[in-house]
């Protein structure tokens, strides 16, 4: 006799009789994800606020100062510095790394041979560290400066643009990654009706392909915009800030980006433990600004399929 499966109706599934325990003891499921949140980002995030206030060597001998950290962070030369070499390497980063990943997806999306060997060459440098990209570039700038002899640290620009050639090769990959994915989405049926059209492939790229990976363009901005916020291996290892100048007695590294300039205030100074805690603060609300703004300003040319 060939047993007979049980049958299980769907409604009897989905019915609030059973949906309702679960409901009750979701909190359960929950808590422990939002008690790690809680005590991973929450309360070091409410603290650090607290200690931008305060002058301290560690958290339990904190002493509060007001608004003084804050003062003393904009009349920092070196801050400033550091803010206008971000803010300068950002919009170059951003530019560059974006044009040339977009242009190498295009060209690698176009059935053209060997183009998953070109992907892979080309994403490879995203997997190797920053401070060992530093460290290598930084011997592979000076072996060429050599020539004229000079070296990497000798000059402002010399630093400015190796940092952008080194973060440059090392995320174009990783950005063309998710470039290939927008292009491939973009329906065929408006490729078709453009050729069908008469458009040229400029016309094409410009009016059919570019608005429908508006969504790929805000990720791939998004990313480079944050990570060039956030540069610091890379900084370090490549010029340490370096060159550095005396100005109104105040050592300025040249080169040095604000997530660097944040950690040698804190590191070298340690009666600023306040000041780097502000430099801090400023820096998470500046990120944060630029990041949801970048965000609107890109969605709103997104195209829904």
């Amino acid at each position: 006799m060939s047993k007979r499966k049980p049958s299980y109706d769907s409604n009897a599934v989905n019915s609030a009789l059973i949906r309702r325990p679960i409901q009750r003891c979701a909190w359960l499921f929950l808590l422990p994800t939002f008690a790690a949140f809680c005590i991973g980002f929450i309360w070091p995030f409410l603290q650090g606020i607290y200690l931008s206030f305060c002058n301290f060597n560690t958290p339990r001998d904190a002493k509060w100062m007001g608004i003084s950290n804050y003062v003393k962070v904009f009349k920092d030369a070196g801050f400033l510095n550091a803010f206008k070499n971000t803010a300068a390497f950002a919009v170059v980063s951003i530019i560059l790394i974006n044009v040339v990943a977009f242009a190498i997806a295009y060209a690698l999306t176009q059935k053209m041979r060997g183009s998953n060997i070109f992907r892979t060459v080309f994403f490879m440098p995203n997997l190797i560290g920053g401070v060992v990209l530093g460290y290598i570039w930084s011997m592979i700038f000076d072996a060429i400066l050599a020539k004229y002899n000079t070296y990497l640290t000798a000059s402002a620009t010399y630093g400015f643009w190796g940092l952008v050639i080194l973060v440059a090769w090392q995320q174009i990959g990783y950005i063309m990654i998710i470039y290939i994915a927008g292009l491939q989405s973009v329906p065929e049926d408006m490729l078709e009706a453009a050729r069908i059209d008469g458009a040229t492939k400029w016309q094409t790229l410009t009016h059919v392909i570019i608005p429908n990976v508006m969504s790929s363009i805000t990720i791939c901005t998004f990313l480079t915009l944050t990570n060039s916020f956030k540069m610091f291996d890379q900084n370090m290892a490549l010029t340490g800030g370096l060159p550095s100048v005396m100005a109104g007695g105040t050592k300025i590294n040249m080169t040095e980006l604000l997530a660097l300039n944040i950690y040698s205030t804190y590191n070298i100074n340690k009666n600023w433990h306040g000041v780097a805690q502000a430099k801090a603060v400023i820096f998470f609300i500046l990120v944060a600004v630029l990041a949801i703004a970048q965000q609107s300003a890109t969605r709103s040319k997104e195209v829904q399929q």
